[in-house]
């Protein structure tokens, strides 16, 4: 795919790009302007006149630059990419992006968190957006994804409620982008639906490494549509090319102090250097006659089909290549919604989809200030738009015509359906159904399960994974104050699994009840981040010199790494150069915290002033690669380690590069035995 993001979208931004670079400084009706420092005023020290249609310009300008933010999904990043299908798909649906192998379709990919605002921390514990704009030729589709392949709730109806509960509560806005309160653990004991997402909100899947390395589920069953009319169900899933990691829990407390917008430099940063973040498409399909096979019902947004039924099919791969221009303007404005779909792409009966169908074009009315929205360029679907909606707050469009209604004589018919041309290639068409039944208020009995699958994601993990998940438990319920709520979700937790229920009560310091309903014992490796893609590929390497250090014993070593996509930041005690070297940052200005791992290259010369101690022995507490250089021995025995799991030293004779990049790949030495180890 082409990196210049030169396609058919950028083609039709560039037409909105405004340079300022040599330009004269205009009033908004573009009367030039002499001064834009002092406000017009009688004499010196006079009052200051009304008629001063800049000052007042100004003012009113900047008192009106804010619009509301998003309710949920408030605090995002987003990146342009370029989307290309493996093969037609044009047995399954008529999707033209999805037909044709040739074709490359602009995307606009907004990540982001859901429960924070917009000046919330990237590294919180939530579940993570992944919405995915693609521009195809026969309109917008948006992939309205997140990182969690279910929702906490099967009906639309209750999204006010869940959403409610996990913001800050109502009497004192706190806390701030956080589950670890009384309102959210009172919503999820009183419903057991919420189950199966607490699973996953309590794993490491909520705080990402880094978007680059974070999956991404459409969560809603959907259905492709072929041109025949027949429908097949689908599930959509993005895999990333470098694999799925997260941080550490502890980690992730002093990420958010030390830099808010980890994840959001992180996916800037890989972009700006040419290290494009790649994802592929892939889908699991169900037959129309299959749809009752299973032991849980595929219109419940509280369930997956696990891997091991339904293999995922990976149809094709999108990469980001570019950086918006303007983060207002792009990333910002940028509205999705569920129901902007295509031709080959149609809904099914899930309640919570028919809910966010309407919610989403809903808020996006009142925050983007009307119903022309899409027409601000980032929204702008390269396909041509002609129908008879007109007027309301920010019409864009001169619409030169003698009608606006259907049918007319006056404009010939136009704008004319597809119905009226006989000319039906790109047309929308509903999937045909027949749907009959009571109106009534009552979920399906098919709906009712709520633990099952709760269980299959726990008996999925690898024994560090649990021991986090347990670990999570007990720092959020810590911080609930009303023990009632504590005890009715350990409670809910005995569904799940008796042991995981007792490990929290215990730590809570109360005896779980007895479980009444045994673990049965199912499990979907596939759910387990301890077995993902290894690279060491955009890993970054704090690299630790010190006026001493010997570059010939250095220098090939970076080298090494950065041949296989390696980033390596050199780390000193103080700035400008350190035996040879150029320094990235000083030591009192860096934590172990925004690397990947650490590579020791001075020993003594670093331990008088603690920094250096202080980093290595963090980043062994959170499980990160040290490697160790001759002369560096001095600092790791001032770190005082309590093993060497994961700690490369340099052998005579050996490739140290490459058993120090082999152990960086690995993520994190989960074996450790740090447990008591103070960093």
């Amino acid at each position: 795919m082409p990196a210049d993001g030169g396609n058919d979208k950028q083609r039709q931004l560039d037409h909105y790009r405004v340079q300022e670079d040599g330009t004269r400084y205009t009033t908004d009706q573009g009367v030039g302007v002499d001064d834009t420092d002092n406000s017009l005023a009688v004499g010196d020290r006079g009052p200051t006149l009304l008629e001063d249609f800049h000052l007042r310009e100004k003012i009113t300008r900047f008192d009106h630059e804010r619009i509301p933010e998003r309710v949920v999904h408030a605090r995002g990043s987003g990146a342009y990419g370029e989307f290309q299908v493996y093969e037609s798909l044009s047995e399954l649906t008529c999707a033209d992006f999805l037909s044709d192998p040739s074709l490359v379709t602009p995307t606009f990919v907004r990540f982001s968190t859901v429960a924070g605002e917009r000046g919330s921390s990237d590294t919180v514990r939530d579940v993570r957006g992944f919405a995915t704009k693609f521009y195809t030729r026969h309109g917008n589709y948006d992939l309205v994804a997140n990182n969690f392949p279910v929702f906490p709730i099967q009906d639309g109806i209750k999204f006010l409620d869940f959403v409610h509960a996990v913001k800050p509560e109502p009497r004192n806005q706190i806390p701030q982008a956080q589950s670890a309160h009384d309102t959210l653990w009172d919503f999820v004991q009183m419903q057991p639906e919420t189950m199966h997402f607490i699973m996953w909100l309590m794993s490491d899947r909520s705080i990402p490494r880094s978007y680059r390395m974070m999956q991404g589920f459409g969560v809603h069953t959907f259905r492709f549509v072929n041109a025949r009319g027949k429908g097949t169900f689908v599930k959509f899933h993005w895999r990333p090319k470098l694999g799925t990691y997260s941080l550490v829990w502890d980690e992730v407390l002093r990420v958010q102090g030390n830099d808010p917008d980890f994840n959001r430099r992180d996916l800037w940063d890989a972009i700006e250097r040419g290290d494009f973040p790649e994802f592929e498409l892939c889908v699991q399909l169900v037959a129309e006659e299959d749809e009752h096979k299973f032991d849980f019902d595929l219109l419940d947004s509280t369930k997956i089909i696990p891997e091991e039924e339904v293999p995922l099919r990976p149809i094709g791969r999108m990469v980001l290549n570019r950086n918006p221009r303007n983060f207002f303007a792009e990333t910002e404005q940028v509205a999705f919604c569920t129901a902007n779909i295509v031709p080959g792409i149609d809904f099914t009966n899930d309640p919570l989809l028919q809910a966010r169908n309407f919610s989403y074009l809903d808020t996006q009315i009142t925050r983007l200030g009307g119903p022309n929205h899409q027409q601000i360029p980032i929204n702008r679907p390269i396909a041509p738009v002609h129908n008879d909606h007109r007027d309301g707050f920010h019409q864009n469009m001169i619409h030169d015509s003698d009608t606006a209604y259907s049918k007319n004589t006056i404009s010939g018919g136009c704008p004319a359906t597809a119905a009226d041309t006989g000319n039906m290639e790109g047309v929308f068409r509903h999937y045909q159904e027949q749907v009959s039944g009571e109106v009534i208020r009552r979920r399906s009995p098919s709906f009712n399960d709520h633990y099952s699958q709760a269980t299959l994601f726990w008996n999925s993990m690898a024994d560090w994974e649990k021991t986090h998940i347990v670990n999570a438990f007990l720092f959020e319920l810590g911080h609930v104050e009303r023990r009632n709520i504590k005890e009715k979700v350990v409670e809910r937790l005995v569904n799940v699994d008796g042991d995981l229920a007792r490990q929290v009560a215990q730590g809570l310091g109360f005896s779980p009840p007895e479980a009444t309903v045994p673990n049965h014992g199912r499990s979907s490796p596939a759910l387990s981040m301890d077995d993902q893609p290894r690279s060491v590929a955009t890993r970054k390497i704090a690299v630790l010199v010190g006026d001493q250090s010997d570059p010939e014993v250095v220098r090939p070593v970076m080298e090494a790494l950065r041949v296989q996509g390696a980033i390596c930041d050199v780390l000193a005690a103080h700035e400008g150069t350190a035996a040879t070297f150029e320094v990235g940052r000083q030591l009192s200005a860096a934590t172990s915290v925004l690397y990947d791992a650490v590579l020791a290259a001075a020993g003594q010369e670093l331990v008088p002033d603690g920094y250096a101690v202080q980093f290595v022995r963090e980043a062994f507490k959170h499980g990160k690669a040290i490697g160790v250089l001759p002369g560096a021995e001095p600092l790791l025995e001032a770190a005082n380690l309590p093993g060497r799991q994961g700690v490369v030293d340099a052998g005579a004779g050996d490739d140290f590069s490459q058993r120090f990049a082999d152990a960086v790949a690995a993520h994190r030495h989960w074996n450790r035995d740090h447990a008591a180890f103070p960093a």
